[in-house]
């Protein structure tokens, strides 16, 4: 059922509304990729319930809020299929015959994961369901065969043990020799292509503390439904440690980040680094609110296509939406585990789903 384009896969797991570090980390890449590629963007869920078990509500809400995100920017439903991770029962069984694959400290080792042990403090206190995010996520690639996943740099931990599960499937269920080239292994009669992560154009952004990257939880984003008063006060608030506008400044520190990555006139840009480097009667000030007209030039027609989706209506049509994309996703990665299982000598026999 593949048609003869190369296929994405890549997501968001829902913790709230998205915002400019997601815009340049990836979110960017999947509009320009749309007709390039086979695009599936998968909302995780059932990855969400891994730290918040106890708030399904605020799920259910971060979920539909992902959504109206995604159509904002310019994902478009007519070129691209969006996955609801829950209502993909082969995301669930294939966690299960790839977890087989993966050593328990080898999923440990995960860099994300360990970070977010240490992040939210948990300790010894984390549900048994917790490292199994690791294993989960490699499904959820593997699933949909992708060629390519779009992610921001620090999911690229992620997708190194699904790259090594997917070697490793292959070479036992399918005998496929372990020399081979990872653009070979469909060739050669594997299940699964060994999938590449490709970063966004910035790679990392910093958020308005000038310090860590943009996170909601550290309460320093810009978001993409943010109007321009909020982005200026924001902006405003981002610090640079430089006093006075005749002192020369570090071209190098988090605002001149943001005048690179939103200001695309190129000889405005090398204008405002010469200028602050040389202490060229330029105020912070004055350089943070052009950032920020820049951004909201950007997100103005975001902000635009989302109010569409505001409202108890808009949450209707993000249901439909779901609910039709739904069985396409279910089509694609059926046939995935239709492929994996007969290679595990597990073609007992078939099944179809179908969703209302």
């Amino acid at each position: 059922m593949r048609n003869d384009r190369p296929r994405i896969l890549t997501g968001d797991t829902p913790t709230g509304r998205l915002h400019l570090g997601h815009w340049v980390g990836s979110l960017e890449n999947r509009v320009a990729l749309q007709d390039e590629y086979e695009c599936f963007f998968l909302i995780a869920n059932m990855h969400a319930f891994t730290t918040r078990a106890d708030k399904p509500d605020d799920i259910r809400e971060s979920t539909l809020e992902i959504v109206k995100d995604w159509l904002a920017c310019g994902i478009d439903p007519e070129r691209s299929t969006f996955v609801l991770q829950t209502e993909i029962p082969a995301i669930a069984e294939l966690s299960w015959f790839l977890a087989m694959l993966l050593p328990f400290n080898r999923v440990m080792r995960n860099p994300t994961l360990k970070h977010e042990l240490e992040t939210k403090g948990l300790g010894d206190n984390y549900s048994f369901g917790f490292p199994m995010y690791t294993v989960g996520q490699c499904a959820d690639i593997l699933v949909f065969r992708p060629e390519l996943v779009p992610v921001g740099e620090d999911q690229l931990a992620h997708i190194e043990p699904c790259r090594e599960v997917a070697r490793r499937f292959n070479q036992m269920y399918c005998g496929i020799d372990p020399q081979t080239d990872d653009a070979d292994y469909v060739e050669q009669g594997g299940v699964f292509p060994i999938p590449e992560g490709k970063v966004g154009r910035v790679a990392r952004l910093i958020g308005t503390d000038g310090v860590n990257k943009m996170s909601k939880s550290l309460n320093n984003a810009i978001f993409l439904s943010d109007s321009f008063k909020k982005i200026k006060k924001k902006m405003g608030g981002l610090y640079t440690g430089r006093s006075a506008m005749d002192e020369p400044g570090d071209i190098n520190n988090a605002l001149f980040d943001y005048v690179r990555a939103f200001i695309h006139d190129k000889e405005r840009v090398a204008e405002l680094e010469r200028k602050y480097a040389d202490g060229d009667n330029i105020g912070d000030g004055h350089i943070k609110v052009e950032v920020a007209e820049a951004i909201d030039q950007m997100l103005a027609p975001m902000r635009e296509r989302r109010a569409a989706y505001e409202g108890k209506d808009g949450d209707d049509k993000i249901l439909a939406l779901l609910r039709e994309h739904t069985q396409k996703a279910n089509d694609a990665a059926e046939e995935t585990l239709s492929m994996a299982k007969k290679a595990m000598k597990l073609d007992f026999g078939s099944r179809a789903l179908s969703f209302n």
